[in-house]
């Protein structure tokens, strides 16, 4: 898989252990590259503000800044999964925009229920993010989607699609690979496909 097919995320949290077991997770998931880790808030704002990660895996209880008030700050809008300790502070994350809320100590099945949601909110696709490089403002078609392989979440180009089918509340896929299904209506997916290539 090539670089341009992968979800860059940033680890943030305060303890080592806890960074190398989540990255060693994220393993599992090989359209997902880890660009970085952080230690604290300050360091987490410089480097999401800096790499522009799309997914960002955040503790709240950072030293220098608390999770929630680094997501308050940023500049760049990533998916953000908060993972943390602390249930008390899951409102506030949800308020702020959080994708999902693992609560430690998780394992590779919750895990792996939040990168179903983020595979859904990356390749709906809804704001904020298909392309690092801005093409999440941009109403401009779509390049990439994020279907279900197996128990494989992989991303299709969509410049390799022969076609797409509608299948009740599903659209099937249909490209090199084979056929996988897509769970997005047609016609909310047809407003972010080229029209010059799918009519």
């Amino acid at each position: 898989m090539n670089d341009a097919a992968c979800i860059s995320a940033l680890i943030v949290d305060d303890e080592p252990i806890a960074r190398a077991g989540l990255r060693h997770l994220l393993a599992d998931a090989p359209w997902i590259q880890c660009i970085g880790e952080a230690a604290n808030g300050p360091a987490a704002l410089a480097a999401i503000d800096s790499q522009r990660p799309d997914l960002v895996f955040l503790d709240i209880q950072l030293p220098g800044l608390l999770g929630t008030d680094v997501m308050a700050r940023l500049q760049h809008r990533p998916v953000v999964v908060f993972t943390t300790a602390f249930a008390e502070h899951a409102v506030t994350a949800f308020e702020l925009g959080a994708l999902d809320y693992l609560l430690k100590p998780f394992g590779a099945d919750r895990l792996a229920a939040a990168l179903e949601r983020v595979r859904a909110a990356l390749g709906e696709p809804a704001p904020p993010a298909l392309e690092r490089f801005g093409e999440a403002m941009n109403p401009g078609p779509i390049s990439r989607l994020f279907v279900r392989n197996g128990r494989a979440i992989v991303p299709v180009a969509v410049a390799g699609v022969s076609r797409f089918e509608a299948i009740g509340d599903y659209v099937a896929v249909h490209a090199a690979g084979g056929m996988q299904l897509l769970h997005l209506s047609l016609n909310k997916l047809e407003a972010r496909l080229d029209p010059q290539r799918f009519v």
